[in-house]
């Protein structure tokens, strides 16, 4: 009879417990994009180097070949593509003026920095010679960086977005839950589901004009406008994702609540929401994906200081520039889409359990 070594034991239950850990981060990491760093950290730690590697090439090397062949293809077909205001720029052009907006934003944040510091001082000399009176917050009026309009296109995007899941969650439950409540929203559903944006927002501006009578509230008009209409085109992914899920709830779980003689609200949120979380997640994100898109549309019509705008300003203002801005901006709205979209699936990886993960 022979003994194990208690060495090799213990260097066999260390090995595990690091490959189990890798597995846990795996699901993390397909989460943010980021999948390729597990065969890594396993070829790292011994696993089969030839499987690992394998798996590298097709996660990372293909996809940086793929967007290698894209900027290339893009870097030689571009000058030849001429327009009214020269060649379309290519990656090197559109590079160059990313880090100018990026110079450009870094120097507007230092002048307005400047003019707050000059109204912090102007008011306090007031405060120090007893006239309180005469104290005045004297807001910047400079034209907003790229960063702030980003900033703004996010904030408007989301404000609508949480209108819209608002709206959308309790309807999808009752059409869920009630046929025939479901027969009355699905015909509404059908019928508003296809419209553009665009023939949203004349409709949006004249109600908001006539609610919204002057400029001094919380929110801007063109805030509001395009908000609500990001809000009317978005809210329909969640609204049929969350019925269906609620809709397809095991019969017997159905049954059970009926003999523990549950109130609606305890069925709603120990039963219903549960079941069909990994359904209203997916509505989310296709609803929160929707509203990205129309936003940019939205925001170009109501003038909204976001990425819309920017980019409508810069076909207006037809410089020898503006191309490459508008490229620059088009690259960020689907880097930001992509991220808004791993925000999303990081939340449903959270609050949802399903036999993917």
């Amino acid at each position: 009879m022979t003994t194990a070594d208690p060495d090799t034991l213990s260097s066999d239950a260390r090995r595990a417990r690091l490959f189990t850990r890798i597995n846990k981060l795996d699901a993390w990491f397909q989460v943010f994009g980021l999948a390729w760093i597990t065969p890594v950290l396993k070829a790292a730690a011994g696993d089969n180097p030839r499987a690992q590697i394998k798996e590298i090439w097709r996660l990372l090397a293909v996809p940086l070949i793929a967007i290698a062949a894209f900027l290339l293809l893009w870097g030689s077909l571009a000058p030849k593509v001429q327009t009214s205001l020269g060649a379309i720029p290519g990656p090197a052009a559109v590079w160059a003026e990313a880090v100018n907006l990026h110079q450009d934003a870094q120097a507007k944040a230092v002048k307005e920095r400047a003019h707050y510091e000059k109204v912090e001082a102007r008011n306090q000399r007031f405060i120090d010679r007893g006239q309180p009176e005469r104290v005045k917050d004297i807001p910047y009026t400079g034209a907003p960086s790229y960063y702030q309009q980003i900033w703004t296109s996010i904030q408007t995007v989301f404000f609508g977005f949480l209108i819209a899941s608002a709206v959308a969650i309790p309807l999808g439950i009752l059409a869920g839950l009630s046929p025939v409540a479901n027969s009355a929203i699905n015909p509404l559903v059908q019928i508003f589901k296809p419209v553009s944006p665009l023939a949203w927002l004349p409709i949006v501006t004249m109600i908001v004009s006539a609610l919204y009578a002057s400029n001094d509230g919380l929110f801007a008009k063109s805030f509001l406008v395009s908000a609500i209409t990001v809000t009317l085109c978005s809210l329909w992914p969640t609204l049929i994702n969350t019925a269906l899920g609620v809709a397809s709830i095991d019969k017997d779980l159905v049954n059970v609540s009926k003999v523990l003689k549950m109130n609606t609200y305890t069925k709603i949120t120990k039963l219903v929401l549960p079941s069909a979380l990994p359904l209203i997640f997916t509505g989310l994100r296709l609803s929160l994906g929707v509203g990205w898109m129309v936003l940019i549309a939205a925001e170009m019509l109501a003038q909204n200081p976001g990425l819309g705008k920017f980019v409508w300003d810069e076909f207006q203002n037809g410089s020898s520039q503006s191309l490459a801005k508008i490229i620059v901006a088009v690259l960020t709205i689907g880097i930001i889409g992509f991220l808004l979209d791993r925000v999303m699936f990081a939340l449903q990886s959270l609050f949802t359990f399903t036999n993917n993960r």
